[in-house]
């Protein structure tokens, strides 16, 4: 599995990871083979989040990894908080520390390599995010700290008082849902693509060597793209001839188009089929032409000005 360089730490992940907010869907007693599964492909990167499942994923995740028995330091885990379900977002002092002790507990472990602030909260506090980071390293419940779905200005704010780096930002990204790509390219003209909704995150995130993590990257925002040949036609005609060139499949090609980018970011993986998860790490293999990429960027409905 090819891997990658993980922000300003020396930490080398996986170009894919698997996302766990899907785990209750297999049965309790596939999860430790598919666990296992992905961990021989070299996917031995695992992202959570508290409220995946209700933190069921997160329990029984925990339970596999002991019935497994493979050593805590040969799997990265990652978790995210900062979501209370259904009516707000708390990043508090208080709801920061509550939350990871809750998800050490149910993963069964004493630290998580990475924790992600899950979504900005309007009413954030710097110096609580500060205090609760401070605490959580110097007790050795988490090595690294990153964000999720945040701007640059959002990290600014929160580098005021946290003195931790921020090492990742996990945000939307896939072959349709590409608009820090577009608002790029599309610079200083009146199209849609052009609109700056995320603060030029993807050039903020490579200057600062904050760590991209795409996730739902078989998702254009509206469902799933990948075979939806009603929504896009295009695209699909596209994935399906470089797909047949590379003797992959057409999601194995829109993992690769992702990793293709110079930013190198992290593919992170929601699937729970043992067939797709081997075709889709098959993508660290290919690496697209610059006319492969950009037709594929074209045929989902982009333009270049």
């Amino acid at each position: 599995m090819k891997t990658i360089k993980f922000g300003k730490t020396g930490l080398e992940v996986p170009a894919i990871g698997l996302g766990c907010m899907r785990l209750t869907e297999l049965e309790e007693w596939d999860i430790p083979k598919y666990i296992w599964h992905c961990i021989s492909l070299g996917v031995n990167f695992f992202d959570h989040a508290d409220i995946y499942g209700g933190g069921e994923c997160e329990r029984l995740f925990g339970e596999s990894l002991k019935e497994i028995g493979i050593p805590r330091d040969q799997i990265i885990l990652q978790s995210k908080c900062g979501i209370v379900p259904g009516w707000m977002y708390d990043l508090s002092y208080e709801n920061i520390i509550r939350c990871v002790d809750n998800s050490l507990k149910r993963l069964g472990t004493e630290y998580l390599d990475i924790l992600l602030l899950h979504r900005p909260d309007a009413l954030v506090e710097p110096e609580e995010v500060a205090k609760a980071f401070d605490e959580l390293e110097t007790k050795g419940k988490v090595r690294y700290f990153g964000v999720s779905n945040h701007k640059p200005s959002q990290i600014e704010l929160l580098k005021t008082a946290v003195k931790q780096d921020i090492q990742t930002n996990q945000i939307q990204f896939s072959i349709p849902f590409s608009n820090i790509i577009s608002s790029g390219m599309e610079a200083n003209m009146n199209t849609d693509g052009a609109v700056d909704r995320n603060g030029d995150v993807l050039n903020y995130c490579r200057l600062n060597n904050v760590t991209l993590q795409a996730w739902s990257p078989f998702q254009s925002g509206k469902g799933a793209f990948v075979d939806n040949n009603d929504g896009y036609p295009d695209l699909n005609w596209a994935l399906g001839e470089i797909s047949a060139k590379y003797n992959v499949t057409k999601s194995t090609i829109a993992a690769a188009w992702i990793l293709r980018h110079p930013a190198k970011m992290q593919t992170i993986v929601g699937t729970m089929n043992y067939y797709r998860m081997l075709e889709i790490s098959r993508a660290v293999d290919i690496e697209l032409t610059r006319e492969e990429w950009y037709r594929l960027y074209l045929s989902s409905g982009h333009i270049l000005p």
